[in-house]
């Protein structure tokens, strides 16, 4: 697979998959709608602190590799942009709901586990149990068309081992496998899913209220 998106695309494309579903009356998304989701301080990691300028000169690139389009109409005369990276007519991948899900979380917060994936993915798709995640990215992990993901060696200290998008080119594993803290090995009360699910729920309500903020701006302006 001939890809290996820099972080700053990675970060674009995943920003566009994720808006796709989550504020559908607001896509195809501006210059500044872009780079607000890609700087946003939930649901990313890392947090960026990109300028316009450095996510126009990424939408560039995107554009000449064909995994982005300007469009216009709209209703504005302001430029606006949308991904053919999959699910498209004129896509090379073709992603079931949930994969494509899988795929966008990772393309913003890097290597995730299985238990991370169904609860970051709840506005963008749903998924049974933890079980059926780790069916999917295993799938993506042997899809014939990649792989996709590549399933990490579990760290020390920790349950569950993460999974890891290819689409910025191969991983070096080793970078993965670092010695967790003894502390970390400590049994908890509260189960790690159920932190991350928490975690993920105060997110959600962060992200829910920056853009009904830039909703409410854009109305005003």
């Amino acid at each position: 697979m001939d890809i290996n998106f820099s972080p700053n695309e990675a970060r674009v494309i995943g920003c566009l998959l994720e808006k796709e579903v989550t504020t559908p009356d607001q896509y195809p998304l501006t210059l500044n709608a872009i780079t607000t989701a890609c700087n946003q301080k939930s649901s990313r990691e890392p947090v960026m602190a990109l300028t316009e300028a450095e996510v126009l000169d990424t939408i560039e690139l995107l554009k000449s590799r064909h995994f982005v389009q300007e469009v216009t109409g709209f209703g504005s005369r302001v430029a606006k942009f949308q991904h053919r990276f999959c699910n498209t007519e004129f896509s090379t991948f073709q992603f079931s709901e949930q994969e494509k899900g899988a795929v966008c979380v990772m393309l913003l917060r890097g290597a995730q586990s299985a238990g991370e994936i169904r609860t970051r993915t709840n506005r963008l798709c749903k998924f049974a149990d933890v079980k059926e995640a780790e069916a999917v990215l295993d799938q993506l992990a042997a899809h014939p068309k990649g792989p996709f993901v590549v399933k990490l060696p579990r760290e020390t200290g920790k349950r569950d081992c993460r999974y890891m998008h290819l689409f910025s080119g191969e991983v070096d594993v080793e970078n993965f496998v670092v010695a967790a803290p003894a502390t970390a090995s400590a049994k908890s009360t509260v189960s790690e899913e159920r932190i991350v699910e928490l975690e993920e729920q105060v997110a959600t309500l962060k992200q829910d209220v920056a853009e009904l903020r830039d909703m409410l701006e854009s109305l005003t302006s």
